[in-house]
């Protein structure tokens, strides 16, 4: 049944609104959990509440395709970058950097997606393309040359670790690409969920030892939460209800209102200053990303 155009634009609304407040929420979560703990935490609560969901989806499909060993190799090492590396690279490039910055680098994920798909063949780069990458390129530099570094503010190394999850998720949407051409996009990224998991336990039981869980205020749990069931639950089967029933491109539109979101959030509810060089580098940025998605 086809949703009414109120209800989709509604649910899409909800979900850029979750993944633009992740932002702030991410700097309430480093408040209460060490940097290191939150992402494969994260990725541990997500698996198990993604679990039901897996289970109810084969049952409806009546198991499925049967999954092949190199599949399932190929989905545990890309569940390592889509979701172990990836949500420990946004934690610690969260606690190092500003909120404007964070958003505006992942921002550039369709970008990186691009230029992957490309190297492998599977799109070609043309002119305007590469135009508009030189732009983002310009508007990242920008915002790495501009004012506002310091503890309290943006710092090179924050914006690296947020631009290396960028890349590590890019990686996993490239190369699962062969893998959901059999098997349906809830079960192939809860079995990366299961596989980052895994991957990252080691890391989890590690910075677990000692720590404690007692002392966390509810702030700290209510974050955690909102990380691992709206942003990384809810907020994808929205996305890919809405993939089933509009072009992806308008879809994608929505994407470019998450970095102004995320910096008006940032300057209301954590004092974070919007400076000149967040504005003319999220311009180019956005701009460059635009321009790339159109070439």
């Amino acid at each position: 049944m086809t949703p009414s155009r109120e209800k989709l634009y509604g649910l899409i609304s909800l979900m850029t609104l979750i993944w633009s407040i992740n932002y702030v929420v991410a700097k309430v979560a480093l408040r209460a959990f060490p940097a290191l703990l939150i992402g494969p935490l994260r990725a541990a609560v997500a698996a198990v509440l993604l679990a039901p969901l897996y289970l109810w989806t084969r049952w409806r499909r009546n198991g499925g395709d049967p999954w092949q060993r190199r599949e399932l190799l190929t989905l545990a090492v890309l569940g390592v970058f889509g979701i172990t590396l990836n949500q420990v690279f946004f934690v610690l490039g969260m606690n190092r950097t500003s909120v404007a910055h964070a958003a505006l680098l992942i921002a550039t994920t369709p970008l990186q997606v691009m230029l992957l798909a490309a190297l492998r063949g599977q799109e070609s780069i043309t002119p305007r393309k590469a135009c508009g990458m030189l732009t983002a390129v310009g508007g990242i530099a920008v915002l790495n040359l501009g004012p506002g570094r310091g503890p309290q503010g943006a710092s090179f190394a924050g914006d690296l670790f947020v631009f290396l999850a960028a890349f590590s998720f890019s990686v996993y949407t490239v190369f699962s690409k062969e893998v959901t051409r059999r098997h349906d996009s809830v079960t192939v990224n809860s079995l990366g969920y299961f596989a980052g998991a895994l991957a990252g336990a080691p890391l989890l039981l590690h910075q677990s030892a000692g720590f404690p869980y007692s002392r966390v205020p509810a702030s700290g749990w209510w974050a955690l939460a909102y990380m691992a069931l709206l942003s990384s639950v809810l907020c994808y089967l929205i996305f890919y209800y809405a993939l089933n029933h509009m072009a992806a491109t308008r879809l994608a539109a929505f994407s470019y209102m998450q970095p102004v979101i995320a910096a008006l959030a940032g300057l209301v509810l954590l004092g974070e200053p919007i400076t000149a060089a967040v504005g003319l580098g999220g311009l180019l940025v956005l701009s460059g990303v635009w321009v790339t998605g159109r070439g």
